[in-house]
Formats: C-alpha cells, sequence, structure tokens
C-alpha cells in the first residue's frame, strides 16, 4: 500500500459526529470481517468466538498503548498451518493449538520487556530480509494442500465444488484487481458472498444450523478448564504445542512493520510513543486472552490500516466503536450460524489465492529488500528453510519436537548467524 502523507481529516484523539462515526466503524468492520472469519471457518473454530475475540482484544490493546494508535486486531494468517498441524497431531484435540498461542503472547511479552530493555536492534539481527521472506513463504505453502483439497481440486473430486471454487476465486481476484475505493479493501468478503450465493444456487447450501439456532446466545468460548456453560480443553505444554512458538518471530516484524506503515499515514512515531514496548504487550495479552476463550492468535490489521490510509480517519473512537459492534456480532446466533453454512469448496477457493498472497509477500519482501541470490550464503539459507518448512521435515529433541514452519525459522536464524559474510 502506498503511504499517503495528506493531512487527516481527524486526528488520533479526535471523534467524529455520532452517526457518522457509526458509519466509519462499520467500514472497519467490513474491512477486517472477511479475514478475520475466515481463520476459525478454515480451523473449524467458532466463528463467534473469533469475532468477539477480534473486538476484546483490540480493546485490550487500545487500553496497553493509552488510546494513542488507531489499530484494529483481527485473526491472524500466520499460524494457521502451524495450529491446524497440532490440532491434527492431537486427533482434533486443540489443547496444543490453544496453548501454542498462549505461549506466542508470552513471546510478545517478552519482547516487549527486550525492547523497554536494550532496543529494537536485535529483531533485526536475528530476523533479517533473508530470513523473513522464506519464512513468510513457508508460512503461506504450509497448507496449500489443504486449499487444494477443500476446492475439491482431487482424484474423483465433485465438479460442482470444483466450479464453486473456481467462481470464488476469480470474483475474488477480479474485485482486488479491478475494484475501486471501499470495495477494494474487502475483496474476500465480497468473494465469500458471491461464491456462497453460487453454491445455494445449485444446492450445496445446507441452512439446519441457522434454522436451529437462537437469535441471541452467548459466543462458543472453549475454557481452559471444566464449566457448566462451555466447551473446555486441557492445556498441554509438549512438542506440538512449542513448534507453534517460533512463528512469533515473523507475526512481531509483521507487526513492526504494520506501525511503521500506519506512522508514515498519520505523521506519527508510533514505535516511540505510546512506544513498540506497549504495542507489543497490546498485541501479546490479546492473543494470549483470544486463545484462553478458544479464539485464534490476534493481528495487527492491515486492511483497517488501508482505511485509515484512504479516509484520513485516524481517530481511536472510531476503532473502539468498531471493536463493540464486534463483540455484539458474536451473540448473535443466527448470524453466526449462517456464516457456519459456507460450504467448504468457497473456502477453498479462497484459500488457494489467500496462501498464495501470504506466499508472495514472503517473495515481495525478498524483493523490495534487493536480497541478494547471487551470494551463495542467501541461496543457502533460503533453499533450506524452504524445504524445510514445505518438506515435512522433523527433528525430535528431548524436549521437544520441532517441524514445518517452526524448524524451519530456526535453521533459516541459525544458517545467518553461523555462515561468513560474503565479500
Amino acid at each position: 500500500m502506498a503511504v499517503s502523507q495528506r493531512a487527516l481529516l481527524l486526528e488520533v484523539h479526535e471523534k467524529p459526529p455520532v452517526l457518522t462515526g457509526i458509519l466509519l466503524s462499520f467500514q472497519h468492520i467490513f474491512a477486517m470481517f472477511g479475514a478475520t472469519i475466515l481463520v476459525p471457518l478454515i480451523l473449524g473454530m467458532p466463528v463467534s468466538v473469533a469475532l468477539f475475540a477480534s473486538g476484546l482484544g483490540t480493546l485490550i490493546y487500545r487500553f496497553a498503548t493509552k488510546a494513542k494508535v488507531p489499530v484494529y486486531l483481527g485473526s491472524s494468517f500466520a499460524y494457521i498451518s502451524a495450529m491446524a498441524v497440532a490440532i491434527e497431531q492431537m486427533g482434533g484435540d486443540i489443547g496444543a493449538a490453544q496453548t501454542g498461542i498462549v505461549l506466542v503472547g508470552l513471546v510478545y511479552v517478552s519482547a516487549a520487556a527486550l525492547v523497554k530493555l536494550i532496543g529494537t536492534r536485535w529483531i533485526d539481527t536475528l530476523l533479517p530480509p533473508i530470513v523473513i521472506g522464506p519464512m513468510i513463504m513457508v508460512i503461506g505453502l504450509g497448507l496449500a494442500g489443504s486449499a487444494v483439497t477443500n476446492a475439491g481440486f482431487v482424484a474423483g473430486g465433485d465438479v460442482r465444488h470444483m466450479f464453486v471454487a473456481a467462481a470464488t476465486f476469480l470474483i475474488t481476484a477480479f474485485v482486488n484487481t479491478k475494484a475501486k475505493g471501499f470495495f477494494k479493501i474487502i475483496p474476500f468478503l465480497i468473494g465469500i458472498v458471491g461464491g456462497y450465493l453460487i453454491a445455494l444456487a445449485i444446492g450445496l447450501v445446507d441452512f439446519t444450523p441457522v434454522l436451529q439456532a437462537r437469535w441471541f446466545e452467548l459466543p462458543g468460548f472453549i475454557l481452559p478448564f471444566q464449566t457448566p456453560w462451555f466447551s473446555s480443553y486441557r492445556p498441554y505444554f509438549g512438542p506440538e504445542a512449542l513448534a507453534i512458538v517460533p512463528v512469533a518471530l515473523v507475526t512481531i516484524s509483521e507487526h513492526i512493520g504494520d506501525h511503521t506503515v500506519l506512522g508514515k499515514i498519520c505523521d506519527r512515531e508510533f514505535m516511540k510513543e505510546p512506544g513498540l514496548n506497549r504495542t507489543l504487550i497490546g498485541d501479546g495479552v490479546a492473543t494470549a486472552v483470544s486463545a484462553l476463550i478458544g479464539g485464534p492468535a490476534n493481528t495487527t490489521y492491515g486492511e483497517n490500516t488501508g482505511v485509515i490510509g484512504m479516509t484520513r480517519i485516524a481517530s481511536v473512537s472510531v476503532i473502539r466503536n468498531a471493536a463493540l459492534f464486534a463483540i455484539g456480532l458474536s451473540f448473535l446466533g443466527k448470524f453466526t450460524a449462517l456464516i457456519s453454512t459456507i460450504p467448504s469448496p468457497v473456502l477453498g477457493g479462497m484459500a488457494i489465492l489467500l496462501y498464495g498472497v501470504i506466499a508472495s509477500n514472503g517473495l515481495k519482501v525478498l524483493i523490495e529488500e534487493q536480497v541478494d541470490f547471487g551470494m551463495v550464503r542467501n541461496l543457502i539459507i533460503a533453499s533450506s528453510m524452504l524445504v524445510l518448512g514445505l518438506g515435512g521435515a522433523t527433528l525430535e529433541l528431548p524436549l521437544l519436537t520441532l517441524s514445518g514452519t517452526a524448524l524451519s525459522a530456526l535453521a533459516g536464524i541459525i544458517l545467518n548467524l553461523i555462515l561468513p559474510k560474503e565479500v
């Protein structure tokens, strides 16, 4: 996204008129909605909890940053692959995945403490572009097989599923490339709606969950302890959970990048005031709280930063109200049930594009930072990370087992530190 330097129409601390503010807040809801609900749908988690965690996480972030940064938090795509693997390895139990995300939140808080003590140079040392780029590519391509399967592009697959997946993909792609203004920032939402209507027309939608749901009901929280009202999971600190933690290195880097871009839009240095330590704590605590109630990891949303860039409205009160609206939506039972009826080929077509875009962003990092692959050192680091991350490599250690993204990240960091610089 090109960063505009035009003057803001509303500064961070300013408030719009009530009706205008409501419309601006719903604009942020639309911007984050498609991506935020897509993560729980892919992972088989309650959409209502993801919406609730999104709003609550944004309020937590607002408190941590003293209401000085107009950031909205939504479901993170970076952890989908690692969480899906953890759930699969645990036979469908989410205990390892949720525990891993809680630990990720603690990593953020620890990073905030380090930033407070010694600054940010250590992040640049551990995570230069030659490590970050391939790491993002591994995250994006890690579930490519799952996307293709959901889309129905398999031997003996249903032609109807393939058609819906292809239509969803194309709608999203065309909106992303041809749409103007507000529609350009919600391509995933439009793609989901378009794919859903096509699936409905050819008989792939089952409305039974909507008919059975109440108009108003509590979100489907999944807690780490037993209660009479909600489902529960058992915290698990084994290798499946620990393997998720290294992905935090990538998302911390994304966090810094998002705040840098937002700072340019708002002509403020958010890394200094309220400070990177506070923004990291807000993001980390929001992520841990989301996992504790059965939701996915949270992250700062570039989609909402895009809304601020285009509208020039940086009011934190608009963001706060969007968070409150998201929490309210999570209590509308028939609404969240309707979302759960989205057929798998719609999600599959969306995921083909989404995972590919994530992987391409890793390539974009390498290009924009002008990483020289004429240097053998860089070629070795990137090649080893891609093969280990996508080849199913596993390293069993006495206390934990590393695989996938975690093993790839560790290999990249170590190789970057030990391989000699070329002259």
